[in-house]
C-alpha cells in the first residue's frame, strides 16, 4: 500500500518582504479593520473599536468589507490602505 502525502501550500511564493514598521502611538491614529464579511466579523470588531478609542485616543476608525469571503481584498480597499496607519483585518466564523 502507498500513501500519497499532499502539502496545501501554494506552489507561488511570494517575494520576501519586511513588514511594515509598528506605529509608536495610536494616538491620533487612523484604524482601518477589513473584515471578510461573515457574522462574527461585525460585533469583534464594534468591540475592538470601542477599545481603541478608550485605550488608545485613535482619531478614525474606517470599516471596509471584502466582496468576497474567501479573496483577497480589492484592490481599492488595498489603496484606501496605504492612508491608515494600521490595518486590522479579521474573520467572522
Amino acid at each position: 500500500m502507498t500513501i500519497r502525502v499532499l502539502d496545501p501550500t501554494s506552489e507561488v511564493r511570494g517575494a520576501d518582504r519586511n513588514p511594515a514598521p509598528r506605529p509608536v502611538s495610536l494616538d491620533r491614529a487612523v484604524v482601518g479593520f477589513i473584515s471578510n464579511g461573515k457574522e462574527g466579523a461585525a460585533g469583534f470588531f464594534a468591540h475592538l473599536e470601542r477599545m481603541l478609542r478608550e485605550r488608545f485616543q485613535v482619531a478614525e476608525v474606517v470599516h471596509r468589507t471584502k466582496a468576497n469571503y474567501s479573496a483577497p481584498a480589492e484592490q481599492g480597499i488595498i489603496d484606501e490602505a496605504r492612508n491608515w496607519n494600521l490595518a486590522i483585518t479579521g474573520l467572522g466564523d
